[in-house]
């Protein structure tokens, strides 16, 4: 299990569990909803009983009681008929100035649909016919779950962003501190490695072992000025490209397997310009190489392309190794994840943050099939002073 498992489970949990809570907020909102739509029933069975009063009664103070309680509504549209849809009595609606008895007649027809009637019996064969809106409280309330589900999807992604970028800025000081702290560390051995080197040439020894020890020496200063410079603002500088490639292959050549072939055929011929930090790039092909020599476990092919546009120059660097899942082209660039048995899972997160941050650039899995090899895809801007 990697750190990118980890982080990937928490936020999985934290999405259920947000859902949760909106299932439950939900179901809790339709029961309010429903328990008003009762009583609003209750209201109008009321409504009913002293309609069907006045109706038979003479005149009179109970009378009064009755048209007050019958006055009382006012918030529910309702439409009184009697037979063949003959409008008795409305409430609670709004009229418009002109073809106001077609415009009640249509709102009966809706009233109709909306809920059941209530029957009001008077009697002989006087019946009439009581239909009823929901009232504005009811219709407010019934937009509530979907008013309380948005705000409670806004707090999530709020606090999702919240949590990625605490993590983000934890993760630059990390970058920051390691990288500072790793260069620092190789400062005093190098400087010593350097004398002893110097101290070997007054004695008889090969020159040519000399030679190559050191190289790895500069190597080494090379490696520690490139950590000092993360977590700075290195200048870049108009570089060519192509010569920035094969000097990184042209070192790592002797150094990884003599079973991998490294194809250059296909990169262009003169010079493509780009304003970049040269030294901090050439990190990101070596990186890049090794874990492609990674992947074919030290035998197959790897193959460099380069492709100008207007604005940009594509990079793809395709091997023949064991390939990426499709579910994972984004996790193989965050900081743990590995699929080997030994390190931290930090080579393309490097290689993601020097491209991005140092360079204005982007990289991306640009194709994988499992059994079959990975092209990644890098895309910088080109020099402003560079011409097709």
């Amino acid at each position: 299990m990697n750190i990118y498992d980890s982080k990937q489970r928490f936020k999985l949990g934290f999405i259920v569990v947000a859902m949760v809570i909106a299932v439950v907020s939900m179901a809790v909102t339709n029961s309010l909803t429903k328990d008003l739509a009762r009583e609003e029933l209750q209201k109008m069975q009321i409504w009913a009983d002293a309609q069907r009063v006045t109706a038979s009664e003479g005149e009179g103070d109970y009378l009064m009681l009755i048209l007050t309680i019958l006055e009382g509504n006012q918030t529910i549209p309702v439409i009184l008929s009697g037979a063949n849809d003959s409008i008795i009595y409305y409430n609670n609606i709004e009229l418009p100035e002109h073809d106001s008895e077609a415009f009640l007649k249509a709102k009966l027809q809706k009233l109709k649909l909306k809920n059941p009637p209530i029957l009001l019996d008077l009697g002989g064969d006087l019946i009439q016919y009581i239909y009823y809106d929901d009232s504005t409280i009811l219709k407010r309330l019934s937009f509530f779950p979907y008013v309380q589900l948005g705000v409670l999807f806004v707090f999530i992604l709020i606090a999702f962003l919240a949590l990625s970028s605490t993590q983000k800025a934890e993760q630059n000081k990390v970058w920051v501190g390691l990288s500072k702290e790793t260069a620092h560390q190789l400062g005093t051995p190098i400087s010593s490695l350097m004398a002893w080197v110097e101290y070997l040439r007054l004695k008889e020894i090969d020159p040519s072992l000399l030679n190559e020890i050191e190289k790895d020496v500069n190597r080494l200063e090379m490696v520690a000025d490139r950590f000092s410079k993360i977590g700075s603002n290195p200048d870049p500088k108009p570089v060519d490209i192509v010569q920035s490639i094969h000097t990184a292959l042209e070192y790592l050549g002797s150094r990884i397997s003599s079973k991998v072939t490294i194809h250059t055929e296909e990169l262009s011929a003169g010079p493509i310009w780009v304003r970049m930090n040269d030294s901090l790039f050439s990190w990101v092909i070596e990186n890049l190489v090794k874990n492609a020599v990674d992947a074919m476990e030290g035998k197959g092919e790897i193959s460099f392309r380069i492709e100008t546009g207007r604005r940009t120059v594509k990079i793809d660097i395709t091997d023949t190794g064991k390939g990426i899942p499709k579910s994972k082209f984004k996790s193989v660039f965050s900081p743990g994840y590995t699929t080997k048995a030994r390190g931290w899972g930090l080579g393309l997160s490097l290689v993601k943050r020097i491209v991005e941050s140092y360079n204005n650039g982007k990289i991306y899995v640009k194709h994988s099939e499992l059994g079959r090899g990975t092209t990644f895809r890098i895309e910088l801007p080109l020099n402003s002073n560079y011409e097709l």
